[in-house]
C-alpha cells in the first residue's frame, strides 16, 4: 500500500507541472500542437487531483509507518509544487488587470508623448492606451462611444487587438489563462472556453469557433495620436504597478533583452518586426525594415490597391485602401499627396468635397506570430 502513496505523490506532481507546462512559455511547450491536451487536463483538473489524493490517502498510513520523514518531505514537496503552479506561476497571478483605469486630457497627461499607444476612435470619442501599460496587464476593460471594450496586448507576439467582450450579444468576463504558440489566451467566465488574443477566436471549449467582434485600432506614438485627435483621453499609469511598467520601458522600442520579447533587427527572422495586413481572403506581411527605408509601400492585396504608410516619426504607421491602382502617394509632413487631392495621415481628405480613404486594420507584430496564425500569408 505504501507504493500507492508514492505513486499518488508522483502522479500529482507530474499532473500539476503538465497543467502549467502546456500553457506557459516553457522550453518546447509553445511549439507543440498541445492545445487540446492542455484544455483536457485543465477541464478535468479536479477529477485528476481527487483521484491522486485518494491514492495518497489510501497509502499514507503504511508509508508513514516505514518512514515518517520521507512521507513528510513528499507531502511538503507536492504542496510546494501545487502552490507554485496554481498561484505563483498562474498567468492571471503574474499579470493583473488595473484596479482602476484612469484617463487624463492632453493638458493633464503624464505619459511621455514619444510612447507607442493603441488608439481607438468610436462615435466621436477617442482614447489612447500606452503599450507600456497594456504589455503588462494583457487586458484592460473599458468603454468608448457607448461600447464596452477589451483592449488586449501580447508582448511575446507583439500583438495589440481590441474586442467587444460580447458572446452572442451578451457581456462576458475574461481572465488571462495562459498562452498557445506564444500567444495569450483568455478564459471566459461563463463556459470556460479559451480565446486566442491575436484573433479573438475561441480555440477550445464549448464555444470553440466563435469570434469576438473586433474594434478598429491604430498603433501610433502618443504625439501623433494627439495631433490626429486633440481631444483624446489618455490612459494613465496605475501607481500600484509602477515597477511592472518600468520593466516594460524598453519593450516597445525593441531594445528589450528578454529572449521572448527582444527584436531581431534583420528581416524575416522569428523576432523580426512586420506589418501584417488582411484584405479579402488574402493576408500579407510587409518587412518593417523595408517600410523604414521606403516610407510608403504601394501594393495590391485581395484584389484591392493598398498602401502602407510610415509617419515621419518612424514609429507610427497606417494602411489605407487606395481609390484605384493608379493612385500613388507622396508625403510631406505626414500629409499624403496625390495628383488631385491631399489627405491627412489616416486618409481623411483635406478637401471636404472629396471622399476619405478607407483605413484597413494593420498590425505590427513579430514575424513568427504573423506566420503561425496566417499560414497562407504572402510576404
Amino acid at each position: 500500500m505504501k507504493k500507492l502513496f508514492y505513486f499518488g505523490i508522483l502522479f500529482l506532481i507530474v499532473f500539476e507541472i503538465a497543467n502549467v507546462y502546456f500553457i506557459m512559455p516553457m522550453p518546447g511547450s509553445q511549439k507543440m500542437e498541445s492545445l487540446d491536451a492542455a484544455y483536457f487536463l485543465y477541464s478535468w483538473r479536479w477529477l485528476f487531483r481527487i483521484l491522486f489524493m485518494l491514492m495518497i490517502l489510501a497509502g499514507i498510513k503504511h508509508a508513514f509507518s516505514v518512514s515518517k520523514w520521507l512521507v513528510s518531505g513528499a507531502i511538503l514537496m507536492v504542496s510546494g509544487i501545487a502552490i507554485a503552479c496554481n498561484f505563483i506561476m498562474a498567468a492571471d497571478s503574474m499579470f493583473k488587470q488595473p484596479g482602476s483605469v484612469i484617463f487624463k486630457k492632453t493638458t493633464e497627461n503624464k505619459v511621455e508623448t514619444g510612447r507607442l499607444i493603441l488608439g481607438i476612435n468610436q462615435n466621436g470619442e477617442s482614447k489612447a492606451y500606452p503599450i507600456q501599460f497594456l504589455g503588462y496587464h494583457h487586458q484592460v476593460r473599458d468603454s468608448i462611444g457607448g461600447k464596452a471594450i477589451m483592449v488586449t496586448y501580447c508582448t511575446v507576439c507583439r500583438t495589440g487587438r481590441v474586442f467587444e467582450p460580447l458572446i452572442e450579444g451578451k457581456p462576458e468576463e475574461f481572465r488571462l489563462v495562459g498562452m498557445d504558440h506564444f500567444n495569450a489566451m483568455f478564459e471566459d467566465k461563463s463556459t470556460g472556453s479559451w480565446w486566442r488574443q491575436v484573433s479573438g477566436k475561441a480555440v477550445a471549449g464549448p464555444l470553440k469557433g466563435k469570434n469576438l467582434p473586433e474594434i478598429p485600432s491604430i498603433q501610433t506614438t502618443l504625439e501623433k495620436w494627439i495631433e490626429l485627435y486633440p481631444n483624446t483621453l489618455i490612459m494613465q499609469a496605475d501607481e500600484k504597478f509602477k515597477e511592472k511598467y518600468e520593466g516594460m520601458s524598453k519593450y516597445e522600442s525593441g531594445t528589450s533583452t528578454s529572449k521572448l520579447t527582444l527584436r531581431d533587427k534583420a528581416s524575416w527572422k522569428d523576432k523580426s518586426w512586420v506589418i501584417g495586413l488582411e484584405s479579402g481572403s488574402e493576408s500579407k506581411a510587409y518587412d518593417w525594415n523595408r517600410l523604414q527605408k521606403e516610407g510608403i509601400i504601394h501594393d495590391e492585396l485581395g484584389g484591392k490597391p493598398v498602401a502602407i504608410i510610415l509617419s515621419r516619426d518612424k514609429k507610427s504607421f497606417v494602411a489605407l485602401e487606395r481609390l484605384n491602382s493608379g493612385q500613388l502617394f507622396s508625403m510631406s509632413n505626414d500629409t499624403l499627396i496625390t495628383a488631385n487631392n491631399r489627405y491627412n495621415f489616416i486618409g481623411i481628405s483635406l478637401d471636404s468635397t472629396k471622399s476619405n480613404l478607407k483605413r484597413l486594420n494593420a498590425y505590427q507584430e513579430y514575424w513568427h506570430s504573423w506566420q503561425i496564425f496566417h499560414p497562407l500569408t504572402k510576404k
